[in-house]
């Protein structure tokens, strides 16, 4: 059974580039969400695998959002999307909870690499 992604970024064109990634890589991507405040609901509501989670968003960032939800879901895997010179709030969204994070521009393999690591499948 593939697992199940949910893709966070308030950019529609990078919520696309992240789902055609992980749909060439065998993944189900149930949902997506453009800001902080979607990402808890959508994750509440749809329980996934894998969450991947822009830091930069309005209404709630990511790193706000990663800290609602794991503590509603301590278990919950989230992966940060940062751009380059962001390293400080990367550091921040790990302590956070976050399980690990991609820098943009993406190279798929990349993303596929870290996603599987943090799943424990590679």
């Amino acid at each position: 059974m593939p697992k199940r992604v949910l893709i966070v970024d308030d950019a529609i064109f990078m919520r696309n580039m992240i789902r055609d990634i992980f749909a060439g890589g065998g993944f189900e991507v149930v949902g997506e969400a453009a800001n902080g405040l979607e990402a808890v609901e959508k994750f509440k509501e749809l329980k996934p695998d894998l969450t991947t989670m822009d830091i930069v968003m309005p209404f709630k960032s990511g790193i706000e959002a990663t800290r609602e939800i794991i503590k509603q879901e301590p278990r919950a895997v989230i992966v940060m999307c940062s751009a380059l010179g962001q390293e400080s709030l990367v550091m921040e969204a790990i302590e956070a909870g976050a399980s690990d994070f991609i820098v943009k521009p993406f190279k798929s393999e990349d993303v596929l690499a870290v996603v599987r690591k943090v799943l424990g499948e590679t």
